[in-house]
């Protein structure tokens, strides 16, 4: 049925943008009205309530913001709305989107303490107990999920239980988790979960998604930083009838309720689990074999994306790259300023036998 819609040359094996499937892109070959009633009603308040149904048990008590741009963008207008001006946000890094939330912070002049790791360690309830108590002037803490700079997985149970103990609001940017790890934020206390349209859900880029918690965006008003990412602003129009304040990207959101059906249809976030863990099951053994290195250990590895050492002084991650996309792979460079690195994304419309094609591409390549 989908005949016409063409294959993609090669697969994306990256943090996103990611894979579509056929269904996702076919999506996105009509128009719609965004004053519409079949497209606010229909369509944005579907996807809102289904979000919120994936992220919790607690609907109730939760809302979702949708907003245009990348998912950086929503991150941005979380911190600029969430934190107020007598407020001090902790920001927990251990990689570029930790770096790039401070960065936010800092243009955004939110008053914020920055506590580096470095690119290798993942922080401990320990940790976070420690910096709390050492400042108790800070009001909310953000840290990143799963950290796509090395394919790091932060500790969300154990460190969202230490920030609700101190009684601080919790932002949780899950960019690249939610949607592919299961886990349920009103059990964790998460105040904010930070989300876009082009990683787990398996859409295309083009908004991104705040989760919240109702009484705690409530208190929000008069905070945001600016006009255009307001995200109390965006939420009380949303709120009405569906409408975005400004224009949507209507051919985005369309496929991201075609994504979200595909979802379901697959048996929801633990079947997708299982099959990015199985993913990166075969990608990681198939890897060593041959005789490639992880950066991480197993006990700090997302079943996200996970980098790979040179393997030796003279490789040419370039050639490598080249050689590997002409037999049908992208893959991604790496980002840390600590050893040469590469990545290798198995989420998206990838499947086991994808993995176990890229191992022998690879052989064959070196």
């Amino acid at each position: 049925m989908l005949d016409f819609i063409p294959d993609n040359p090669y697969i994306l094996l990256t943090p996103g943008p990611l894979s579509t499937s056929k269904g996702v892109r076919a999506a996105m070959l009509r128009d719609w009205c965004t004053w519409d009633a079949d497209y606010n009603e229909s369509i944005v308040q579907n996807i809102r309530q289904r979000l919120v149904a994936l992220a919790t048990e607690d609907v109730d008590n939760y809302t979702v913001v949708l907003m245009q741009g990348s998912g950086s963008f929503s991150v941005e207008a979380c911190i600029g709305t969430a934190v107020p001006r007598d407020g001090k946000l902790l920001i927990v890094t251990n990689g570029a989107y930790g770096d790039r939330m401070a960065e936010m912070a800092q243009v955004l002049n939110i008053e914020h303490s920055k506590v580096d790791l470095g690119e290798i360690t993942a922080p401990t309830a320990q940790d976070m107990e420690s910096i709390l108590k050492s400042d108790p002037k800070l009001t909310h803490v953000a840290f990143v999920h799963c950290e796509t700079t090395t394919g790091m997985l932060n500790p969300l149970e154990e460190l969202s239980a230490v920030v609700k103990q101190h009684g601080k609001i919790l932002i949780v940017d899950a960019m690249s988790s939610f949607g592919g790890i299961p886990m349920d934020i009103g059990k964790l206390g998460i105040d904010y979960l930070v989300s876009s349209s082009n990683k787990c859900i398996q859409g295309v880029p083009g908004f991104g998604l705040v989760i919240a918690k109702r009484d705690e965006l409530e208190k929000c008003a008069g905070n945001a930083r600016s006009l255009c990412m307001d995200l109390v602003g965006q939420w009380k129009d949303m709120d009405k009838s569906g409408k975005w304040r400004y224009t949507s990207p209507t051919h985005v959101v369309r496929a991201f309720y075609q994504a979200l059906d595909e979802l379901e249809v697959e048996g929801g976030i633990a079947a997708r689990y299982a099959r990015y863990k199985e993913n990166h099951r075969i990608m990681v053994e198939g890897m060593r074999k041959l005789g490639f290195t992880t950066l991480l250990p197993d006990n700090y590895q997302a079943p996200i994306i996970t980098s790979f050492l040179y393997p030796n002084d003279n490789f040419e991650f370039r050639a490598f790259y080249e050689a590997v996309k002409a037999q049908g792979f992208v893959l991604y460079p790496g980002k840390i300023s600590q050893a040469d690195t590469f990545r290798i994304g198995n989420i998206g419309e990838v499947y086991p036998d994808d993995m176990k094609r890229l191992i022998d591409v690879i052989k064959s390549i070196i």
